[in-house]
């Protein structure tokens, strides 16, 4: 399945090397993430602003936990949607901290130097 993903990619960026590809594709997941947890955060104050029926905070988290932090900041910040609103802003926050632990463990553990 990966070999199909990697050859799937290798007909977008042809000059990458093998190692590559999984760096890559991790990348582009974490783009669609944050683009889709953004979108999220916009469809969500949409409704509130309309009185439609609300985007739940834990698919809010959900997504924010799966890799879109920065698409849920920026939403929160640039839309200025559920900034006061606890315990929501705790926990987004505690996402954002643990997911900044992790990658500096992955950093520390496999780059080398």
């Amino acid at each position: 399945m990966l070999e199909r993903a990697c050859f799937g990619l290798s007909l977008f960026a042809p000059r990458l090397m093998p190692g590559e590809y999984l760096v890559a594709l991790a990348a582009g997941y974490f783009v669609i993430l944050n683009v889709a947890c953004f979108l999220a955060f916009a469809w969500d104050k949409r409704c509130a602003q309309r009185g439609m029926q609300r985007v739940p905070e834990r698919t809010l988290l959900g997504l924010a936990g799966f890799g879109g932090s920065f698409g849920a900041l920026a939403g929160q910040r640039y839309l200025r949607h559920k900034t006061r609103k606890q315990p929501f802003r705790t926990r987004l926050r505690m996402i954002i901290g643990l997911q900044a632990v992790v990658l500096v463990g992955a950093c520390l553990l496999f780059l080398p130097g």
